[in-house]
């Protein structure tokens, strides 16, 4: 960042905001007491609580930004998982916050060795739009599990919802624990400046990059989950009917718009045209129409439909066979609902195939042999996961060991992102970093390492001038 820009931010009122309220909550870790494990519980009960009471503000706050969002799909997707998992942060808490006791080799007996875990101080949490509850939420509630204090900003792309979710923050905490953040522009560009204790970014590899070097300068730790293309693979023996059932699902979900959906499939050669048609048919009993369908929700804004449409535009030009699957035929124009559409004849240079799809779109590539798509998946940037459909263990084992993602989930798409005890994050390209489980909460910790010396000092047996003690005991070791 170069110094005009600088001065330019400096002169911000809402930067100006952003340092009152991290300099506060700085001064408030110094000066106040460890939360114990009483108190991190409470927050997380009541963060719980406030979640119940404002559900339908909230649901209505983010329709609002989509332009139309399915309120039980949101409800299902960020509030009752996140209820699951402040659930499942409550009963761990105590058992977490333990010491752990570890071993002491003989040369500094006697000793007592553990690990402590502490607070890190102020962490920042960046917030993507796809999933503004489940995304905040998620880190905010190992952060306060780990007894920080925490500042999250919100994305630009979802104003209404971050009203009310500032609202619901501000009616349970002090901005001393946890202050939100919104706006755009500057605002975004000095967040990840400030010299948080650490930062948890969602979102897109490319801004992922520029967070982490922000953050590098003040050192900063980062955990970066990405994204990425999300492969599915379906054994020859699996059935279609039970794979298109699970990838729709999938698919569908908040139109696709989901870090860890299912990005494109592999399936045996010849195997496509029987795919499509469950696939269809199953699209078809779960939207039979989509304009005005308050299940069915609409791509996010104008800037995420037109790079869609840029993908499928260019699909076509390179001759792909593009199957919109609209089961009314209705004239969905004036909005940004898109039909779930399958792609087929893809090849790799098209758009699709270069850039995570990230919206209704699934393209469809064939393949001959398994050891291919393996090699094709590993050549490619680690996905943030994978997906194989196979019921005979010991091939999904060897799949499972032979591919790299930052999770993986056999004979479904997803579902190990809302597995609370399961570590969740990326790799490579994907990001870095895991958080949900003891995982998280370790992350978010500052895991110390804390040796207890007895009365008895045995090193005193190999202080200087060295003499045939030493030297048998230097024996002893090292021949």
């Amino acid at each position: 960042m170069n110094s005009n820009t600088q001065s330019a931010l400096a002169e911000n009122p809402e930067i100006t905001e952003l340092h009152r309220t991290f300099a506060l909550q700085k001064a408030a870790f110094r000066n106040q007491s460890v939360a114990t494990a009483g108190q991190r519980i409470a927050h997380l009960k009541a963060l719980g609580n406030a979640l119940v009471r404002y559900q339908d503000k909230l649901a209505e706050a983010i329709s609002e930004d989509y332009g139309h969002r399915s309120a039980d799909e949101f409800k299902m997707a960020e509030l009752m998982f996140t209820l699951e998992g402040l659930k499942y942060c409550r009963k761990n808490i105590r058992n977490w916050m333990k010491p752990e006791k570890r071993h002491v080799a003989s040369l500094n007996m006697p000793a007592q060795a553990q690990v402590q875990y502490q607070p890190l101080g102020v962490v920042g949490v960046i917030v993507p739009w796809n999933y503004p509850i489940f995304l905040s939420i998620g880190p905010l509630m190992y952060a306060l599990a780990a007894g920080n204090r925490v500042t999250i900003k919100m994305s630009s792309s979802t104003p209404r919802l971050n009203e009310v979710f500032k609202a619901m923050i501000a009616s349970i905490f002090t901005e001393q624990q946890v202050a939100v953040i919104t706006g755009q522009g500057e605002i975004s560009v000095a967040f990840p400046t400030l010299p948080f204790d650490h930062i948890t970014f969602t979102g897109s590899t490319e801004v992922g990059r520029i967070v982490m070097a922000e953050a590098s300068k003040n050192l900063t730790p980062v955990l970066l989950e990405l994204g990425g293309k999300s492969p599915v693979i379906v054994h020859e023996s699996f059935p279609l009917k039970v794979a298109a059932e699970r990838i729709a699902l999938g698919k569908c979900w908040n139109a696709g718009q989901t870090c860890v959906a299912p990005d494109h499939l592999y399936l045996p050669k010849g195997k496509s045209g029987a795919f499509i048609k469950e696939f269809e048919s199953y699209v078809r009993n779960m939207y039979p129409s989509l304009l005005n369908n308050n299940d069915y929700t609409s791509v996010a804004n104008e800037r995420q439909y037109k790079r869609l449409q840029r993908y499928l535009a260019d699909a076509r030009k390179l001759g792909a066979q593009v199957i919109e699957i609209n089961p009314a035929s209705e004239d969905l124009s004036a909005s940004y609902k898109m039909p779930i559409t399958v792609v087929t004849g893809v090849t790799p240079d098209m758009a699709l195939m270069q850039e995570e799809v990230f919206g209704p779109i699934l393209p469809i590539l064939e393949y001959d042999n398994l050891n291919e798509v393996i090699r094709d998946v590993n050549l490619r940037p680690r996905p943030l996961a994978l997906y194989y459909f196979d019921y005979d263990n010991k091939r999904a084992d060897n799949i499972a060991a032979t591919t790299w993602s930052g999770g993986m989930t056999i004979n479904d798409v997803m579902t190990h992102a809302v597995i609370d005890d399961l570590p969740f994050g990326g790799a490579g390209a994907a990001g870095m970093g895991r958080y949900h489980g003891p995982e998280g909460f370790k992350s978010m910790s500052n895991v110390k390492g804390v040796l207890r010396k007895s009365r008895i000092y045995t090193l005193r047996f190999i202080h200087p001038p060295f003499n045939k003690l030493s030297h048998h005991i230097i024996r002893k070791y090292l021949l």
